[in-house]
Formats: C-alpha cells, structure tokens, sequence
C-alpha cells in the first residue's frame, strides 16, 4: 500500500506472521548492523511452546529492566494466570510478563524499524503478525549543566541539554498548570527528528499556534540535525538580516515566553528552544532583567539600546564627520585628530575597514580555538595588533577607539543573533557615511527604519510595541515597571486571558 507524505511516497507494509521472515526482513532494511541486537526465547504456555525474540539497538535502548521481567517471570510461571485457548500468547506477554510503562502494539513493518531506531524494543512471537513495543528509549546524555550564553548574575543556572524530554521537563518544572500543553511530531525522511511545540492553551493565541503547526508540517527535508534547519524553513522573510525567531538555551527564558502567550519550538538533539513570535525588543532583554529591581532592570534595558546604537552607528558616524563634517568637531580636539592621522596612507573608511575587518577575525579566533585559549587570543590580540598598527602607522589611536568601543558594545547585546545582524548593519552604514557623510546615515537610517516595520513575526509586527505604539506595552519595554504593575500580558502577543494579577502594591 502506499500513502502520500509531503509530497513523498511512502511504503507500507503489514509484519510477516512468520518470525524467521520478519527478523530477516529487519536485518536486511537495518543493514545487518553490528548494534543490532536479536534475543531469541520460546514462551512456553499451558497450550504449546511459541519461539519468540526481542529486538533492539544497543546504546539507545535500556533493556535491562525488560529481561529482568521477562526472566522473572518465565521462572515463576505458577505466580501467572493460566493461558486460555483463546488468549494469545502477546495478550499474555503484554499483560503479565512486560513492566514497562509505555506498550503498544505494531502492525506496520516501516513503524516496527522506526520504534527500534528510536531505542524502543520489540517482542516478536511466532504466528503472529504484530509486535509489541516497549519503552527502553535511554542513552547518555549531557545532563543539565549552565548554559554557555545567555550568562547570568543572579538567576537559575539550569540550561537545556540535547534530550528532547529533559528539555520538557525542565519547563514543566516551572510552569505546573495542565494547560501547558506539548505536541511532537517528526520531521525529516532520513533522520525522523522529533520536533515539539510547547504553549499554553488558553493563554497562546490560536492562530499562531495553527500557524506554527502548518508551518511545520511543510517542511519537506531529509535531515533537521539542529534547531537552526527548522529555524530557516519557518521564519518570515528569509531574505532579512534580522532574525525573527528567537533561540535560548534557558528554561526560565521560555517559561517566562510561554506565560505571555508565545510558542516554544523545542528539537531533539540540541539544547537551543525556538520561541515565536519574536520582536525586535525581545532580543534586546534578558531573563535576569525580572530577577534584578526594576530600577536596575531598566537601567541595563537603556544602556543595552545605548550600546545597540554605539555598535551600529559607531565607526559609521566617526567616518562621517571627520571626512565631510569637520566643523562638527571641537577645534582642540580636531587639531590632535589631524596631528594623529598625519603620515596614514588610508582615508578613515579604509582605515575603520582594516580595524573592523581585524577584530572579526580575532572574534571568530576566540569562537573557535580551545575555550581555556580563545579569550587570551581575543584580548591579546587585540591589544597587540591594534598597538602595532598604530606604531606602523596604519591607523590613528582615534579610529582604534572607536573600533574598540563599538566591538565591546557589540557584546553588550544578549542574543548573539541580533549581534551578528548589528555588525552586517554596521559595515553597511560604514559604505554609507564614506560616500555621503551623516546624509547618507540619515537615509540608511529611514531605509532600515522602513525595512524593519515590514518584518513580521507569525503574524506579529517586528517593531511592535513602538509600531504601532501600544500604550499598554509600554511598562515592559524599553523600561521594566515592578512586577506589582505588569498586570496584562503583551497586548500584541496575547488575544486571550490577558490578566495576570490583580494590583498588589507593596505594604510598608
């Protein structure tokens, strides 16, 4: 028989009640792999004897506990109900000999060789076209360690690991309410990743859910090996630098994202959970910005779109004004910019070029060398290369200061995403200033401006809550009101249940 699957034809086929046949079939489609492992027994019943075997791929199924049923069991048969000429010897195996806590039956030879390479196991008797399958699925796992970005000062240092199950636990964790609902399905032809969505229902709006969900379902891919594969295929405008997807490591940065009505896309085999929909100022704060007083919490909040601007218009805005619009310049401090630049062969864009274009490489060094090196190559390096360079005469200690600043207001921005996109924005204002100066960065501005107001998120404008201006959002912006008055969740996001609290001011 064959189904048609996103446009693919699939194959099915009913299990061959002969056990020989079947186990045959299966070390033929499995390759006669060396991890797989076949266990043949006979289930002896009051009626007759039936050959029998389990099935299962070592190193992702824990059959311990299963043979160790079994065993009991087959020796202790006195302790069983006796087998009646009607019942059959899987009902007898299901019902009395198997503990597991998750069995069913299978039917379907395709669905019998994807249980097993999903580290469950497989009882086959003989005679029978079906086979039972149990719940072993367990390998070795990192385990749950502090994520590696996304750092804190005060706040949970849990973070997601690779198993799909400890990531959902993590969550339920801290969200115990049975509307937290979770749905899987899996995604890609060759490698059948498990892909859950996460939100909660009554909470999560309907049409974002539905969205995410179609979204899903047409993906049409051999392999999704990271959350970055589902990413690309479901974001809008894919073409933009800015993402609209958001990615964390953090358990509490979801859970505080499923509470104000967003969708959590979670994948197996990566410790990075998508959240949608995303807009521009979620990449821009931070879960410990709730942990800290909310005077503290704003504070950061401003100073991280202080650095965001620092990073973006930086060099672009040094380049202009020291190359069209000296008169802006303080007269003393122009005469030490000149006395600087005197003997440098470069113009100031190709100066701020050779700079930029240095600490990119050393940025990418620290990424990728051994993690107990990589920082004393990014800071040593940029300390030696930019003394050096001063030293030959390449550029002006001015130009190395602000390349400088703007590198480490770069870092300021949480979401590594949103920095990357920043630093392509700057080399394009950069081009900008060197050919017209802070005209030019006046129409990069209104042009990125635009570009931003177009950007979508499932649904959701990219600049909401500044566009359009949602009074209501305000309190949890750009600045962060206590949490006795964040009495709504984000209007924009969530369209149902949007009380959070009754007002609670503080008693002395």
């Amino acid at each position: 028989m064959n189904l048609q699957h996103n446009g693919n034809s699939v194959t099915t086929e009913a299990l061959h009640p002969e056990l020989e046949a079947t186990l045959g079939l299966i070390r033929s489609k499995l390759g006669n792999s060396t991890d797989l492992v076949i266990r043949s027994f006979t289930v002896i019943t009051p009626l007759q004897a039936h050959p029998a075997a389990i099935v299962y791929i070592d190193g992702l199924a824990n059959v311990k506990e299963l043979l160790e049923s079994l065993l009991v069991n087959f020796s202790d048969t006195q302790t069983l109900p006796q087998l009646s000429s009607e019942t059959s010897p899987l009902h007898w195996i299901r019902s009395f000999m198997l503990r597991s806590g998750d069995i069913s039956s299978l039917y379907d030879f395709e669905e019998l060789c994807q249980a097993i390479l999903s580290g469950e196991t497989i009882v086959l008797v003989d005679g029978y076209a079906e086979g039972i399958a149990a719940a072993t699925n367990e390998w070795k796992d990192r385990g749950v360690t502090e994520p590696n970005s996304q750092s804190v000062v005060r706040g949970p240092r849990e973070g997601f690991s690779e198993t799909l199950r400890t990531n959902t636990a993590l969550i339920r964790r801290k969200i115990k309410d049975p509307s937290l609902w979770l749905e899987t399905r899996q995604v890609g032809t060759v490698t059948h990743t498990d892909v859950a969505i996460m939100y909660i229902q009554g909470i999560a709006d309907e049409k974002v859910v539905e969205e995410v969900r179609s979204r899903l379902d047409r993906i049409d891919t051999d392999a999704i090996l990271e959350s970055g594969y589902i990413e690309e295929f479901i974001q809008d405008k894919a073409m933009s630098p800015f993402p609209t997807i958001y990615n964390t490591e953090r358990p509490d940065t979801v859970a505080g994202g499923l509470l104000e009505g967003r969708v959590a896309i979670l994948v197996d085999g990566t410790p990075f959970v998508l959240v949608v929909p995303a807009l521009f100022t979620h990449f821009i704060q931070t879960a410990e910005d709730y942990y800290q007083r909310a005077d503290i919490g704003t504070l950061l909040r401003l100073l991280r779109y202080v650095c965001l601007f620092i990073a973006m218009f930086g060099p672009g805005a040094y380049i202009a004004i020291t190359t069209f619009h000296q008169e802006m310049i303080p007269t003393q401090l122009l005469i030490n910019i000149v006395a600087q630049r005197e003997g440098i062969p470069f113009p100031a864009f190709i100066e701020a070029l050779l700079m930029e274009v240095t600490f990119e490489i050393l940025r990418e060094a620290g990424v990728r060398m051994p993690r107990t090196v990589g920082q004393a190559v990014s800071i040593v390096g940029a300390l030696v290369i930019g003394q050096a360079a001063v030293d030959a005469g390449l550029v002006g200690p001015a130009m190395v200061i602000v390349v400088s600043i703007t590198a480490i207001s770069n870092f300021v921005i949480p979401s590594y995403n949103m920095g990357i996109s920043i630093r392509m924005i700057r080399f394009f204002f950069m081009m900008l200033a060197a050919s017209f100066g802070l005209f030019g960065i006046l129409v990069g501005t209104i042009i990125l401006v635009l570009h931003l107001s177009s950007l979508q998120s499932f649904g959701v404008p990219y600049l909401a809550p500044f566009a359009p201006f949602i009074k209501e959002d305000q309190k949890d912006n750009m600045i962060r009101l206590p949490q006795w008055m964040l009495l709504t969740r984000p209007h924009i996001v969530s369209h149902q249940d949007r009380k959070r609290q009754q007002k609670q001011p503080p008693q002395p």
